[in-house]
């Protein structure tokens, strides 16, 4: 029997995949369910998956309406536990799975430091399904605290950028909302023969004089951040895992509602959890400069099992 993988993609599903090794409440092997992207496409090249319908964000209408389809995959893959991170996408299937009996977990996102998100709050309200939160902050009686996907990672120094030019990651993510500010001000700090890759999302690039991509496959996102000397990135958990598993200390610029950068400011939250941590450089578009960059630059990012822990 199978463990059903649900999760939207973009950081839900970066989180989900990466739990899937400390899971110890279920087991494999796992199926997924997700979206049709490019970034599922490439991580989960090898897996057993199964694309749905794209549910936006802040949608639980589209989530209900997608019911049926949830009803029809959990009854024809039978699984023995679903588990999700979210978003919207792991209603249907909560609601499906527990009217079945099949064990459901849910894992709130780590952007949510203060609380669940409107998908964890109406999840909660499915009797049955198992409760989790990264935080033990706002931990409860009905939410539990099992740790966090961030709990893997710590510093160590790096060497020097040697006597060459800086090899330079942007990565915006692929929201809607563009993030005009944080490419203008790196634009105005970059060394003229820096060598940059500019994943610019939504975020027009034209007429500034550089070559944007708006998406990546993942395995070349990662390939590309293991080769640099920092990464400079919107402060998405998805964008922030992938550079910690490349080893980088990322460079982390909130988006913020005020300037149409983003539905909320959750952002604010996984910047600054992770600064507090020691995994990040939490900054603001005004305050970035290049000896900002340097610094990140002068640390590199290991894991627990990589230095015997």
């Amino acid at each position: 029997m199978t463990t059903l993988m649900v999760a939207s993609t973009g950081g839900h599903l970066k989180q989900l995949h990466r739990w899937r090794l400390h899971l110890d409440e279920v087991q494999g092997p796992f199926s997924w369910i997700t979206f049709d992207k490019q970034q599922s496409r490439s991580m989960l090249a090898d897996e057993d998956v199964e694309y749905v319908k794209v549910i936006g964000s802040r949608d639980p209408r589209g989530a209900l309406r997608s019911l049926p389809d949830a009803a029809r995959i959990v009854r024809r893959q039978a699984p023995s536990a679903i588990v999700s991170t979210g978003s919207a996408v792991a209603l249907p299937f909560m609601l499906a799975g527990r009217a079945r009996g099949v064990r459901c977990l849910y894992i709130e996102s780590a952007a949510r430091s203060q609380g669940p998100s409107l998908t964890g709050r109406m999840v909660a309200r499915i009797p049955g399904v198992e409760l989790y939160t990264q935080y033990p902050g706002w931990a409860d009686g009905q939410w539990r605290y099992r740790g966090s996907i961030f709990d893997d990672f710590m510093v160590a120094p790096s060497e020097p950028v040697e006597d060459r030019p800086l090899r330079v990651v942007v990565t915006l993510g692929t929201l809607k909302y563009g993030f005009e500010r944080l490419i203008h001000r790196l634009l105005e700090i970059l060394p003229a023969d820096a060598e940059v890759l500019w994943q610019s999302g939504s975020t027009g690039v034209g007429g500034l004089g550089i070559e944007g991509c708006e998406s990546m496959p993942e395995d070349e996102l990662a390939a590309a951040m293991r080769e640099a000397d920092v990464v400079v990135s919107h402060a998405g958990v998805g964008s922030a895992l992938t550079a910690l598993e490349a080893g980088r200390l990322p460079v982390l610029v909130p988006r913020l509602v005020r300037f149409g950068e983003h539905v909320d400011d959750h952002q604010n939250q996984i910047a600054t959890e992770l600064e507090s941590r020691g995994l990040a450089v939490n900054v603001t578009p005004d305050a970035l400069d290049l000896e900002t960059l340097l610094v990140a630059a002068a640390s590199r990012v290991v894991t627990g099992s990589e230095v015997g822990c």
